[in-house]
Order: structure tokens, then C-alpha cells, then sequence
């Protein structure tokens, strides 16, 4: 495939989705309608504010209806290096929507020379969940949470969005999906603003424990299969992943505090 070229009136710029728009006309990121019951439905994420950066949690449970569809599945991830997205909504569509946002924010930084604000990145994905509201309407709906380490204030800071691509700052914390009030709650009795990143990773992996232990559809630590939560930083050092051992030995911990045993099957 050679490369575009447009008159300079028609020339797209850095925004990746446009070029593709003129690029290919009628050419979209298509999604085929399907009954609810069909749908992999991602669902607990979480994010929070500590003194040096943020935190986003994410459990690893779609379901489709009232089946589990997958057990493992990926909600949080690195938008670039200095910003983490995660997923809760329509999981195919979600990743999808994922992918064109790490896209355009590379492509972004390539025609430019210089990477996007962080708020200017906020507002891309908010246009991208714009530009999903079809889907939406239709019961494909995706709702992502953005959160990351702004280098001119220097400070961590996160952004929600509703299905209409309204974009809104939180102040310290948030969660959304099924369980997202009940993680929200747990997140709300712990939270202070001088959390340290260990008493935010803490906080983050009790508010899903305390999501699944309450909400059918979303995945609690499972130490039979090895599967727990994704955890993951974003402070002035970039994008942190925490290993599964890691998370493992924090869950642990809060089972060791209410006396229960570290074992389990059933992913609750």
C-alpha cells in the first residue's frame, strides 16, 4: 500500500481516524448487531489518585448473559507511556476502540513531533466514544476509563465518559461496570490524599475483591487457575504493570486479615 496523499485542503493532519475516513470512504470499524445474550460484556475497572501518581484496576471476567464467556480476559491498558486505559462495556467493540486509541495517539506524536496533553489524549478518546454512539444505541455500549500522569502539572489525574462521549474529570477516584458502585464505595472509605503507591495498589485490589464478593459478573482473584486482577501504575517513570505475584501476595494479605484461607476456585 502506498502513501496518501490529499490536497492540502483535504489533508487529515494527525488525526488517525480521519485519515482512515478519507482514506477509504465508507470504510468504518464495522461491529455486526448481536443479541445481548451473545455479547462478551467486560466489567469491574477502577482507577485512583495516590501522592505520586495513579493507580487503575481492572478485573479479568466477561460474561455473556448469565454465562461466564471468558476468564482471563485484558480490560487495563498502556494508552502510551505515560497513560493507561481500561474497558467496561461491549468487550469486542472495547478492544477494538482500544487499538485506534494507541494508534492515534502514535500517529498523533509522529506528524507532530511531540506527544498530546493529557487532556488533549482525554479528548480523543472521548471523540472516539462519540463516534461509537451508534453502536451504543444499538446495545453495544463502551465506556472506558483514562487515566495517567500529566507531565506539566506533574500530578496523576483521571477522566470518565458516558456513552454520548461526555468527558469528565474525577477528582480522586472512580470505578464503572457492574460492581463499579461497590468498588467505588470500598475505594471511598480508604481513600485519603496522601496514599502512598503500595496503600493505593491495596486499596485498588480490596475495592474488586469487595465488587466480586457482591456482583456475579465480575472476577475476583481465582489462586486455583493463577488468575488475578490487572494492576497497574502510571506515575513520572511511565506505565507499571504489576506482576501477578505481586497482586497475589495483596490478595492474599486481605484474606489473611479476615481470617479466611488463600485458596478458592470459583474466581469470586
Amino acid at each position: 500500500m502506498g502513501l496518501y496523499l490529499f490536497p492540502p485542503a483535504e489533508d487529515p493532519g494527525p488525526d488517525f481516524a480521519e485519515l482512515l475516513r478519507r482514506a477509504r470512504p465508507g470504510v468504518g470499524l464495522p461491529v455486526t448487531p448481536a443479541p445481548l445474550a451473545d455479547v462478551r460484556q467486560a466489567t469491574t475497572i477502577a482507577a485512583l489518585r495516590y501522592s505520586g501518581g495513579v493507580v487503575m484496576a481492572g478485573d479479568r471476567r466477561a460474561t455473556e448473559g448469565v454465562a461466564i464467556a471468558h476468564r482471563a480476559i485484558e480490560k487495563v491498558f498502556p494508552a502510551d507511556r505515560y497513560s493507561a486505559v481500561a474497558i467496561a462495556g461491549a468487550a469486542g467493540p472495547a478492544i477494538d476502540m482500544v487499538r485506534l486509541f494507541q494508534v492515534q495517539l502514535e500517529h498523533y506524536e509522529k506528524v507532530e513531533g511531540a506527544a498530546l496533553t493529557l487532556e488533549g489524549k482525554a479528548n480523543q478518546l472521548a471523540q472516539l466514544v462519540r463516534d461509537h454512539l451508534p453502536m451504543a444505541m444499538q446495545g453495544l455500549g463502551v465506556v472506558p476509563l483514562f487515566a495517567g500522569w500529566d507531565t506539566n502539572r506533574q500530578t496523576g489525574r483521571i477522566f470518565t465518559y458516558d456513552l454520548t462521549g461526555g468527558r469528565y474529570e474525577e477528582t480522586d477516584f472512580h470505578a464503572t461496570g457492574s460492581g463499579g458502585r461497590v468498588a467505588e464505595t470500598a475505594i471511598k472509605l480508604g481513600f485519603r490524599e496522601d496514599l502512598s503507591r503500595v496503600e493505593a495498589i491495596e486499596l485498588a485490589v480490596g475495592s474488586l475483591y469487595q465488587a466480586a464478593d457482591e456482583d456475579s459478573a465480575t472476577g475476583g482473584p481465582d489462586p486455583v487457575r493463577g488468575i488475578y486482577p490487572i494492576i497497574a501504575t502510571v506515575d513520572s517513570s511511565g506505565f507499571s504493570r504489576l506482576a501477578d505475584d505481586e497482586v497475589a501476595e495483596r490478595f492474599a494479605a486481605i484474606l489473611a486479615r479476615r481470617g479466611q484461607p488463600a485458596t478458592g476456585g470459583d474466581g469470586r
